[in-house]
């Protein structure tokens, strides 16, 4: 429910998944209002544990490695890890033995069309940036630090006034 995983289930649900969203308690709600068909609170459920198995599994957060996960793909799933190289060697050597794949894009790739699908979106009112808390510019230390205790739900913004 951070800011990559809000964004997450809401492209998923306009590319037609049917997205299952894994989150804390607090933002079971928040999550689901995005458009999550089924929506597994970590506190009360390990979804690695459940017997579900999933065509992908996006990990927005880095906490559920690719051993961890695999157990929970389908046989042609896909693991897409956001956390950079954290897991890399391991997922590379894991998923070629036993025919799952993994999808990185290193580094992240931005286009034109899809900062033009999201600006679409946002007009359509089917995309929705959450936000957590708004700073001034001089106040990025307090920010920085409020991100850094990955509590946060969503983006926080830093705003720059006009000179």
């Amino acid at each position: 429910s951070g800011a990559i995983g809000t964004a997450g289930v809401q492209l998923a649900r306009y590319f037609g998944a049917d997205v299952t969203a894994v989150c804390g308690t607090k933002n079971v709600e928040l999550v689901r209002s995005l458009g999550a068909d089924r929506v597994i609170d970590y506190m009360k459920e390990d979804f690695t544990q459940n017997g579900e198995t999933y065509d992908v599994i996006f990990d927005a957060v880095g906490k559920h490695s690719f051993r961890r996960s695999e157990g929970s793909l389908k046989p042609a799933g896909v693991y897409v890890p956001t956390d950079g190289f954290k897991n890399l060697w391991l997922t590379l050597r894991t998923a070629r033995s036993k025919g799952k794949k993994v999808r990185f894009q290193l580094p992240p790739r931005y286009a034109r069309q899809d900062l033009r699908l999201i600006k679409e979106l946002v007009e359509a009112g089917k995309f929705r940036a959450v936000i957590d808390r708004r700073h001034r510019l001089d106040e990025v230390v307090e920010a920085t630090r409020y991100v850094e205790t990955q509590q946060k739900v969503g983006n926080v913004v830093l705003t720059v006034s006009p000179a």
